[in-house]
């Protein structure tokens, strides 16, 4: 959404075709797993081995992709030092962006502890936003030097590793219990969110800038859903406002979005 807004986005056709169905998929099993109230060591195992499947399969399109198109630049006119230079500037930016976000994480736990907040809230809102902060610094980044694919690719890839990665791996080494909040609130959210870029990027091949205002808008909804149900608040104008405005607005802009790329009959 952050990215969409500065820059509108240019979207590939293999993210299209391939890595956001494959982002919902895995969604979708996700999901499913976590119904009975309970990610098992073995759901773990399975989320893990799609993970290691998918990794092989994007390394095994990359090469293929690359054999099949020119390169501008071949490896012989890149010397030695050039190749380490980038290799040492790309290890201290992922170090450095391993810290601040401890550093963010950290600090806004131990205030959230400090004010009463639960883990989960804590987790959704801080930690969540804390541990994404060096996917918007890439994708924002990336945006600005023209590499749209990068800011893109990144975000729909961070998905796929998170569920995949992160929650197989939590999920193996332990049983991960399901709160029924995030059974029946925070999973359909995401659900929603995975299944919503499909039509946005299919729509023209491109993230516009109301588009990205509107993941981001999302965005700020959820987080006052959050905060609305961790302080104990009537919930009624939130969900009228979501029922009466926000999912009207969205499937009206998303149709219209739609049929204007859909071109017209011949006579």
């Amino acid at each position: 959404g952050l990215s969409a807004t500065i820059v509108p986005l240019t979207v590939s056709r293999q993210l299209i075709r391939m890595d956001v169905p494959i982002m919902i998929v895995v969604s979708v099993v996700a999901y499913g797993m976590a119904l009975d109230g309970r990610i098992s060591q073995a759901e773990g195992a399975i989320l893990l081995v799609g993970l290691l499947v998918y990794t092989v399969w994007t390394v095994w399109q990359g090469r293929q992709s690359q054999n099949s198109e020119p390169s501008e630049v071949s490896v012989s006119q890149t010397s030695f030092w050039q190749i380490m230079l980038c290799l040492g500037l790309v290890g201290i930016g992922l170090a450095l962006l391993v810290i601040g976000a401890r550093w963010l994480v950290d600090g806004a736990v131990d205030v959230a502890r400090s004010m009463g907040v639960s883990e989960q809230m804590v987790g959704l809102t801080v930690v969540a936003a804390g541990t994404s902060m060096p996917e918007v610094v890439t994708s924002i980044m990336a945006s600005l030097k023209g590499e749209r694919d990068i800011a893109v690719g990144n975000v729909v890839g961070s998905n796929i590793f998170n569920l995949l990665g992160v929650l197989g791996l939590a999920g193996a080494i332990a049983p991960i219990d399901v709160s029924a909040q995030t059974l029946w609130a925070d999973l359909p959210i995401m659900l929603a969110v995975a299944v919503a870029c499909l039509p946005v990027f299919f729509t023209g091949r491109m993230i516009a800038r109301w588009e990205g205002m509107l993941f981001f808008g999302y965005y700020l909804f959820y987080m006052a859903f959050l905060v609305l149900t961790a302080t104990g608040a009537s919930l009624k104008v939130f969900q009228v406002a979501m029922l009466a405005v926000v999912v009207p607005l969205t499937v009206l802009t998303l149709g219209l979005s739609f049929f204007r790329q859909v071109p017209p009959k011949a006579n």
